[in-house]
């Protein structure tokens, strides 16, 4: 008798806006792949995903009178179809509740963790990949084609839903409350290795995660030696620093998690919780959201991470709208353990995304983030020779280095305002972090700006270059044209494809913002076309004062053209607290790391403005911040070169 499948009632019949899984996938939809965007900055993920996964659940999961997929793999273009019948001949599907931690400690009930497996039919033991899911209300399907990879490289593969998340009734959801990569989930992370020991014997188990999965796989490794390498896509190292760095709140990307898990705040999350979570988007208690967010911080555990010895794989983005890079780079460099780094353009899930969830749009064609993911596992699971031993613990691509050409429509053969890549973007490698920048050069700033024109960036040794006593302000609290990226995740998608967000500086408002721009850029014997190579941490210092007691600092650094068009290179915000009035605050802040070459020929251009829609703010609307360039302490960017 075939099992019952759980998937089958997953459609809009039961779940209204829900996909509808009982109907064919076409072609045309999966080779769209390579342009979805798995979540989106008003907290919605890809409908297009959403439907692959859900359909190969069912697919996957049904059973036919014959033993085999029987009419199941109709619902499939050729190319998956193919995939799902290699897979079943090689591993048995198969869905499974897995009983996790207790929601607290002497309760009866425990959290019962929904999960998928694919266990391998051949002889073994076998290696095996635990996935806990990223942060989304569909919980383990949505990556189900990664799965099938891995179970075709002989690896026995169990996903689960970490508790809390997902939509109440679909079989993907996991029961409990959310615990946010907290202790219960550490445990959650052991119990479903006691089960996979129990039920596929494996040879040796690693963890592979996106996002949210990526912290959880780094916490569970941490705390279960058992967990022999972990693949962290898209992570994080220090929740706290993810959240609230500088004395800033990241609201936004707050807002589209909670957005993201499936149900209200008030069903997802028990009352500790909750009452952090409201704290952080009140402003207040932030001594009590950062202790939290340590507590859930890989970062925190580094000591237990190096004991093990865990091999550990990061793949992270330069302009990540979630979890900067910056407190990635600090986690990296903690690690005493063999270790890799890749820094790719673009935003968050946007490099490993489209593989994460299917088939390449162009047959053959290889997605690099994961196919060195994969590379990762099969040595330290599998003992493969494959390079890996050999890597560099670095390796940076170079942001908007690739090559591209207009995309023309079709039928008028008119450009339609995108580009495609055609030569894609170099990578280097280096021996480590530390090595990424050769030298620093600093560039001074100067008072000559006013009246709607810019001050100057001067290089050290150059005339004005320590130019002090001065000062030039602004009009606080009020938006102006520089902004980190117009949304959340959706800004660095489009960068991860060839079409970079492009800033008008004319447009920057100079009441709301000071501005600063350097001479044409021209490296004596650097490589041909390039003015200065960025590569490493930007760093600012500013004297501050203003007619209230907070200000709020957002510097952003771009890479100006001709016509004053421009690129970002890096950003970072700043609120300064306990201001007073007529007397000067001097303060030093790291902008985020960047691998940046400026062509020969353009312009550095710095903008310090006091709003951006991804942070809370400090400043007071209408108020003067003054910036000014104290003898001793002259305000100064220093730029890291390689």
């Amino acid at each position: 008798m075939p099992k019952e499948n759980p998937f089958t009632t997953g459609s809009s019949e039961h779940f209204p806006g829900f996909p509808d899984v009982t109907t064919a996938l076409t072609a045309a939809e999966t080779s769209s792949i390579s342009g979805w965007v798995i979540c989106a900055s008003d907290g919605t993920v890809d409908p297009g995903a959403v439907r692959l996964g859900q359909t190969l659940a069912h697919v996957l999961l049904s059973d036919s009178p014959d033993g085999g997929v029987g009419t199941a793999t109709e619902l499939l273009p050729a190319e998956v179809a193919a995939m799902v019948e290699e897979v079943r001949g090689l591993a048995l599907p198969a869905y499974h509740r897995i009983e996790g931690a207790a929601e607290s400690e002497g309760a009866a009930e425990h959290v019962r963790l929904s999960a998928f497996s694919l266990r391998q039919l051949a002889p073994g033991p076998h290696p095996l990949v635990v996935v806990p899911a990223g942060w989304t209300p569909f919980g383990w399907p949505l990556f189900l084609w990664s799965y099938l990879v891995l179970a075709r490289k002989g690896y026995h593969v169990l996903a689960y839903t970490p508790r809390g998340l997902g939509i109440p009734g679909l079989p993907s959801t996991s029961s409990g409350f959310v615990d946010v990569a907290g202790p219960h989930d550490w445990a959650d992370g052991s119990a479903v290795v006691d089960f996979a020991v129990d039920r596929f014997a494996p040879s040796v188990i690693g963890f592979m995660g996106e996002s949210y999965g990526s912290g959880i796989s780094q916490l569970v490794a941490a705390h279960d030696d058992r967990v022999a390498a972990v693949v962290a896509l898209s992570t994080w190292g220090n929740l706290a620093t993810s959240l609230y760095d500088h004395d800033t709140r990241h609201l936004a990307a707050v807002k589209a998690l909670l957005a993201l898990t499936g149900g209200p705040v008030e069903s997802k999350f028990d009352e500790a919780n909750r009452a952090i979570l409201a704290d952080f988007q009140a402003d207040r208690n932030l001594d009590a959201v950062v202790e939290w967010g340590l507590k859930r911080a890989p970062e925190s555990y580094l000591a237990l991470t190096n004991e093990n010895g865990t091999p550990t794989f990061f793949s992270h983005t330069w302009h990540e709208s979630l979890f900067a890079v910056n407190q990635t780079l600090e986690t990296f460099n903690g690690l005493d353990v063999p270790k890799r780094l890749n820094l790719w353009i673009g935003d968050h899930a946007a490099p490993e995304g489209p593989a994460l969830i299917g088939p390449p749009a162009v047959r053959g064609e290889v997605n690099l983030p994961m196919a060195e993911a994969y590379a990762w596992l099969d040595h330290h699971l599998r003992g493969e020779r494959n390079g890996v031993e050999e890597w560099p613990q670095v390796c940076n691509q170079v942001m908007f280095s690739y090559v591209t050409e207009p995309v023309l429509d079709p039928e008028t053969g008119d450009p339609t305002g995108e580009n495609r890549i055609v030569v894609p973007a170099r990578r280097e490698t280096s021996p480590g972090w530390a090595e990424v920048t050769d030298r620093t050069e600093v560039f001074g700033l100067t008072g000559d700006g006013g009246g709607g024109t810019d001050g100057r960036l001067v290089p050290e040794g150059e005339p004005g270059a320590e130019e002090t006593g001065w000062r030039r302000a602004f009009l606080a609290g009020v938006d102006t044209e520089a902004t980190a990226m117009d949304a959340l995740m959706t800004t660095g998608q489009a960068e991860w494809r060839g079409n970079p967000k492009i800033y008008d500086t004319r447009k920057i408002d100079r009441r709301h913002a000071v501005v600063w721009t350097s001479e044409p850029l021209v490296a004596p014997g650097g490589p041909e076309g390039v003015g200065r190579r960025v590569r490493g941490i930007p760093r600012l210092r500013l004297t501050v004062r203003s007619t209230a007691a907070s200000a709020s600092l957002y510097a952003y650094l771009l890479d100006v053209a001709e016509h004053g068009t421009a690129r970002i290179i890096s950003h970072e915000p700043l609120n300064v607290y306990g201001l007073t009035p007529e007397q000067d605050t001097t303060v030093t802040w790291n902008l985020q790391a960047a691998a940046y070459d400026i062509p020969s020929g353009n312009r550095l251009l710095l903008v310090v403005d006091s709003k951006d829609p991804l942070y809370g703010d400090a400043s007071v609307t209408w108020t003067q911040t003054v910036i000014g360039s104290p003898e001793g302490e002259p305000s100064r960017l220093e730029l890291p070169l390689g």
